[in-house]
């Protein structure tokens, strides 16, 4: 059986994604196999666009990006706010707002009537003050600060818990659902709501393909493929909503997936570069989370990667992951493998909940669904030897008892997140796996939670 009084249950989510303006479109694209990146004609962006044509007309620049359909548009007033007041917030924060509110809605919990704190963690990318505006100082800096969304969420939805605002480049959004986690666990407050945002301004149709660079060379994101190039810049907004599984099952909530365990470290400076990533990094919070988790890594069915499509950080993913995976199994082959990003590119901040919400949906469904643009694994991965192969089709969730999956994340500057899933099953959970400690953080002592890093090898 689970251990519910260390379990977290997800109770409500919502999203809006390049092709996909909710979770039930989210899961018709997943599902389908389609990819939600736009490609723009570069004619078109110089004559009707107002696109700089030196720009826009470099034999190296790729008009591609992941867009969010009608992220100017805002419900001024249902929140209360006037028109001019409205047009003076970053847009970023007017998306995260209406899509925390989806969350509730979908959760079915109204602040005015819960009896208890509700928290919200959360992350934006970088603003982009309207230079042109008239705005006074004080509503320049709250209106375009990043700082600011989660507490504009608390202040506008009223939720007197925690309100705290992430910020670890890609990996934000999984830190935010870490700490939405953590912060239940340990009874700062009774629901949460975790999720980052990314929208960037119109006139942003593309990037410059930089050779050797992250940035994909044909505005494709192939994760693990020989072919692989880079990623496609993104938006995106995500926002689930979390309970402790006790009070969830106590109050009669629609229950997606229970979230076992998940850890945060930093790969510090044991790698090339800064914006490096590290096989010790990502190898040891894996391992920490499914140690937290109490799971054997031989049972989870499934990881959602990373999968920025890098020549270098795929190979270095999938070498921590092997790494972590084999302390405690020598099989090959059984656990699928798959990236968000083939179908939205990186969403920034808002990545980790993208990768979050697909495997929830994949848990609920009982499905799993293809890992895009996959036809040649990159030769550097040597998969062949790995636990790992790509889920390359829309396929029943394999029948090997419960239902367990895993989602990374992370960060340039090395902050890295995993977080071990249990779904819904019509079969009876299984207990905690042999070598696994469930941990809840609130009640471990320094000397437990010494113990068990020190039995991550």
């Amino acid at each position: 059986m689970i251990d519910s009084e260390h379990a977290v249950a997800v109770v409500g989510m919502a999203c809006r994604f390049p092709g996909a303006n909710d979770v039930e479109a989210y899961w018709e694209l997943l599902r389908d196999g389609v990819e939600g990146i736009t490609r723009f004609d570069v004619e078109d962006l110089v004559r009707n666009r107002g696109a700089d044509p030196d720009e826009v007309r470099q034999p190296n620049f790729v008009p591609a990006k992941g867009v969010v359909a009608d992220s100017a548009n805002f419900d001024w007033s249902f929140f209360g706010y006037s028109r001019a007041e409205a047009a003076g917030i970053d847009p970023q924060q007017r998306v995260f707002l209406e899509t925390a509110s989806a969350a509730l809605d979908d959760a079915g919990l109204d602040p005015t009537r819960f009896d208890g704190w509700i928290g919200v963690y959360a992350g934006a990318d970088r603003t982009h003050p309207d230079t042109g505006r008239d705005l006074s100082p004080l509503a320049r800096l709250i209106g375009y600060e990043k700082d600011h969304v989660a507490t504009r969420a608390a202040y506008k939805l009223g939720l007197r818990g925690p309100a705290v605002t992430v910020q670890t480049s890609c990996s934000t959004s999984l830190v935010a659902i870490h700490m939405a986690v953590q912060s239940l666990l340990s009874r700062e407050c009774d629901a949460a709501l975790a999720g980052g945002v990314a929208v960037a301004p119109a006139g942003e149709w593309g990037y410059v393909h930089e050779p050797g660079g992250p940035l994909s060379a044909d505005g494709h994101c192939r994760p693990f493929d020989a072919s692989a190039t880079g990623t496609v810049p993104s938006e995106g907004v995500g926002v689930v909503v979390l309970k402790r599984l006790d009070d969830a099952l106590r109050d009669g909530d629609r229950i997606a997936a229970v979230v076992l365990g998940s850890a945060l470290n930093n790969d510090g400076a044991e790698k090339m570069g800064y914006a490096t990533p590290s096989i010790p990094g990502q190898r040891d919070v894996i391992r920490y989370a499914q140690k937290l988790a109490g799971v054997d890594a031989a049972d989870i069915d499934y990881v959602e990667a990373h999968g920025t499509a890098t020549p270098i950080g795929d190979p270095i993913e999938v070498q921590a992951l092997t790494e972590a995976f084999r302390m405690s199994t020598d099989e090959v082959g059984y656990c699928l493998i798959g990236g968000v990003k083939g179908n939205l590119g990186h969403t920034s901040a808002s990545a980790g909940v993208a990768a979050f919400i697909k495997t929830v949906l994949m848990l609920e469904h009982g499905e799993v669904v293809p890992s895009l643009h996959f036809d040649e694994p990159n030769p550097l991965l040597e998969l062949d030897g790995t636990p790992f192969r790509v889920c390359t089709e829309h396929r029943p969730w394999p029948d090997r008892g419960a239902r367990l999956a895993a989602v990374s994340s992370f960060g340039v500057g090395g902050t890295n997140a995993h977080v071990v899933l249990h779904g819904p099953s019509e079969r009876e959970p299984t207990a905690p796996r042999q070598g696994g400690t469930v941990l809840a953080v609130s009640a471990a002592t320094p000397a437990a939670v010494a113990k068990l890093r020190g039995n991550l090898a």
